[in-house]
């Protein structure tokens, strides 16, 4: 069956692009809708407390933002953005750049932070970056020179240290994500606590988020069936109690697309494999869902893979027809926006 992206295309008044988030993380509003019946209802985030009971399992991606945009000088003295994406050893990255450097070019950076070009991907922009600093020191670097990369949409002034605290979740721990697992932004240290006290399991597995989700879908994307590749893991205790709630007939609740990537790269036959891995999973409709009963996301852009995993998971026609009704009730769109809760 061949993809047509234009199918996944709909209109949004620029005005519903949240710029910013709610003030209070669990007050923005949360649409709710029922897979089987296409039942819609409206609620605020906060009330998800009510919706959840001892038979649910939170599902969470704890990667970490980290602020991954540099900019810098060539050796020839040109401007340089560099996006960190990957690291590949402890002093090498795969990053994107603008524009592209040569092999062998030198990169110069605040904090005597120094950069060699060892590849240089014409096709796609890529580049392999090798530091003079390394592991924690380089993190600590970065961490005063670098920049939170955020999606283009996001046109309002902030300063980097509101973005830090506000592109990141309550619970992130291990650094890697370019961009931040916005499904888990609504969550407040309060909420996970009353949830657990209510009898909710929640577990944390980890996808780091790469550049590509800023990225437009490519026509690689569609023939080849894939996207980028992002790297998870899922701890051996973690994929342990998880298999044991799914043999429980406990309800598999994936917060964000980035956990419903996680579990359903790693589940083999009904199975949840514990290790580190990457995955390239392209989840469109028709797709069979292996491990996860239920979904909170935020909405999507219009013609992205996300958008068609979430129409995969209860088919184009309900997931259009709640985006109308959301338009509609004047919810907010996108990484600072409101949200959705699809069971």
């Amino acid at each position: 069956m061949s993809l047509d992206i234009k199918d996944y295309s709909y209109d949004l008044p620029e005005n519903l692009i949240a710029d910013k988030p709610t003030r209070l993380r669990d007050h923005c509003r949360l649409l709710t809708l029922e897979k089987s019946t296409g039942k819609i209802n409206h609620y605020h985030f906060f009330d998800i407390i009510n919706l959840l009971g001892p038979n649910d399992v939170l599902v969470l991606n704890q990667s970490k933002v980290f602020p991954a945009r540099l900019f810098g000088k060539k050796d020839t003295g040109g401007v340089i953005e560099v996006l960190l994406i990957h690291q590949i050893k402890s002093d090498t990255w795969l990053a994107i750049s603008k524009p592209r450097p040569k092999i062998g070019q030198k990169v110069f950076f605040d904090h005597d932070l120094v950069g060699e070009i060892l590849k240089s991907d014409s096709s796609n922009g890529q580049i392999e970056i090798k530091f003079n600093y390394k592991n924690n020191y380089f993190f600590q670097v970065l961490d005063k020179i670098g920049h939170t990369p955020l999606p283009p949409y996001i046109k309002s002034v902030q300063t980097e240290k509101t973005i830090r605290s506000e592109y990141q979740t309550v619970y992130a721990k291990p650094i890697g994500s370019a961009a931040a697992p916005t499904a888990g932004l609504h969550f407040t240290k309060k909420l996970l606590a009353q949830l657990k006290n209510k009898g909710v399991q929640i577990e944390y597995i980890t996808l780091h988020v790469g550049l590509g989700t800023f990225q437009n879908l490519r026509p690689e994307n569609l023939e080849t069936k894939t996207l980028h590749s992002e790297f998870y893991e899922i701890k051996p205790a973690v994929a342990k109690r998880l298999n044991q709630a799914r043999k429980n007939g406990k309800r598999i609740i994936a917060v964000g697309t980035t956990s419903v990537r996680t579990l359903e790269s790693a589940c083999n036959k009904k199975h949840l494999e514990s290790g580190r891995n990457s995955t390239q999973i392209f989840i469109f409709p028709p797709y069979k869902f292996k491990f996860v009963d239920a979904l909170i996301t935020n909405f999507h852009l219009p013609e992205s893979s996300l958008l068609m995993l979430v129409s995969a998971f209860a088919t184009k026609e309900k997931i259009f027809n709640a985006y109308n009704q959301a338009v509609k009730n004047k919810y907010r769109f996108f990484s600072f926006g409101d949200a959705m809760f699809i069971y």
